[in-house]
């Protein structure tokens, strides 16, 4: 949904409201983050329902977010700012298998199911998120269709992108993977493209040493493909690691 919606969704929601509370501008976020606008546009009803049953979470980075020694329980978890790694324990080791950015939505396939998440999650770096408890959540998709068509519309696009990254990684060598790791990874910042991601955990992300993951990351900036930086890979020429990932 273009940005002029949202004005036009969050004007109408303080007119009905009679406020300009910021949790209503939390809610008219998340909304925008969790399907296709044009699909299933808001009402100013529906925003401000989803704004009663959110509540904040503020993380250190290393903070438990949920999973293992985590204070808060079930639910539904949208990252507002930062990141947050969701790892799980195999034998002695905590292996990362992804990582949430600004934007992400995370539990409520679980809860939709009725299955424990498989994962535990923790801050990378400080992080801001919103929260909606398991009751809420239900209620929300029982009482309000807008919120419910817009949620199935994000289920499926997050599925079709897990299912579209475990294919182009079979069976492709690490170079591939890597390239098409910092592409899937990578965030805007004034035209460039940034992941801000420490070295290791990009390579638990792929299965990898980290030195062996530092070799080809060295080689691409030896190419000028990308520039290291601290907790850093700055994409200097996405057009060539597209080329990579192809391979």
């Amino acid at each position: 949904m273009k940005v002029s919606r949202w004005s036009e969704v969050l004007g109408a929601t303080r007119a009905a409201t009679g406020t300009d509370d910021p949790t209503i501008r939390d809610a008219a976020w998340v909304a925008r983050c969790v399907g296709r606008g044009a699909a299933a546009p808001l009402a100013a009803g529906d925003v401000a329902a989803l704004a009663e049953t959110l509540r904040p979470i503020e993380l250190r980075a290393g903070q438990p977010l949920f999973g293992a020694n985590a204070d808060g329980g079930s639910g539904v978890w949208i990252i507002r700012a930062g990141h947050v790694e969701l790892s799980v324990t195999s034998g002695r080791s905590r292996v990362v298998v992804g990582v949430l950015r600004p934007g992400d939505v995370e539990g409520d396939i679980p809860l939709l199911l009725g299955l424990a998440l498989p994962y535990a999650a923790r801050a990378v770096d400080r992080v801001t998120c919103l929260h909606l408890a398991p009751p809420d959540f239900e209620g929300l998709l029982a009482r309000h269709p807008a919120i419910a068509r817009r949620w199935l519309s994000s289920v499926a696009q997050r599925l079709a992108a897990s299912h579209g990254r475990l294919i182009a990684l079979l069976g492709r060598p690490l170079p591939a993977q890597l390239a098409g790791l910092l592409l899937d990874e990578a965030d805007d910042e004034s035209g460039d493209k940034v992941v801000r991601l420490p070295q290791r955990t990009l390579a638990a992300m792929l299965g990898v040493a980290r030195p062996s993951l530092n070799k080809i990351l060295k080689s691409f900036e030896r190419r000028g493909h990308v520039e290291i930086g601290y907790a850093s890979v700055r994409l200097l020429d996405t057009a060539a690691l597209r080329r990579l990932r192809a391979i």
